[in-house]
């Protein structure tokens, strides 16, 4: 898997828009920023496709509705679970269709963003992504969530991840609650009264005991066996 920057290293991205207007907009906020800068721009699927294989940014930025591939089919081709070194890629899309979601997870994506969130959201997206992180757009993710524990859901959910190897601890299903209700690291660790480096300790451990592949696949199953609601 694509490993996160050096310290000190900028964020590099790669934009992925057929709207012009939308990239120079992205690029214009995202090089603004001190630890990131854009290193490659497409205007459809298959240049974004090529370019990461060619540039390997550490987040690629993709749109969904593109010509000559979608943002969806680009996503598997680079973070598929069948690709041998899978990037981190973040869907961002004006639609927050239930298929489009469920699609872009399922299709190895660490992060799905709307347009409208803002360029602070944005950047925030970046930064979690290149640090192994995810965010979905907060407008979205509680749905997400429960549309998982829907039975007509199951066949267009994340993959289920598999029952526990061994038991969760008290603290280890703390974090995981917080994880179904959309919470950065950060802010786990703020509500925790524990460090970050505690929250990422205590996700890994999850993440081997559920088999999951990442951080939506956790929540979703908190969501499936009930740890998905405030004070569950």
């Amino acid at each position: 898997m694509t490993l996160p920057p050096p310290p000190g290293a900028p964020i590099r991205v790669l934009i992925a828009d057929d709207q012009e207007m939308v990239r120079t907009g992205f690029r214009f906020f995202l090089d603004a920023q001190p630890d990131i800068t854009v290193v490659a721009e497409a205007a459809d699927g298959e240049e974004a496709v090529a370019l990461a294989r060619r540039e390997r940014p550490d987040v690629c930025l993709l749109d969904i509705r593109m010509p000559k591939l979608d943002g969806l089919a680009a996503t598997r081709l680079l973070a598929g679970p069948e690709v041998a070194d899978p990037m981190r890629v973040v869907v961002v899309t004006t639609f927050d269709l239930d298929e489009y979601v469920y699609g872009a997870l399922r299709g190895g994506a660490c992060g799905f963003l709307l347009k409208d969130s803002g360029p602070t959201l944005l950047a925030e997206a970046v930064r979690a992504a290149a640090a192994g992180d995810s965010l979905v757009s907060p407008s979205v993710t509680v749905r997400l969530l429960k549309h998982v524990t829907a039975p007509q859901a199951v066949a267009a959910a994340p993959a289920k991840p598999a029952p526990p190897t061994e038991p969760l601890t008290d603290r280890e299903l703390d974090v995981v609650r917080l994880v179904a209700l959309g919470r950065t690291n950060a802010e786990i660790a703020a509500e925790l009264y524990v460090s970050l480096s505690t929250v990422k300790t205590h996700l890994s451990s999850v993440q081997l005991k559920l088999s999951a592949r990442n951080r939506v696949e956790i929540a979703a199953w908190a969501w499936q066996h009930g740890y998905g609601q405030p004070g569950a």
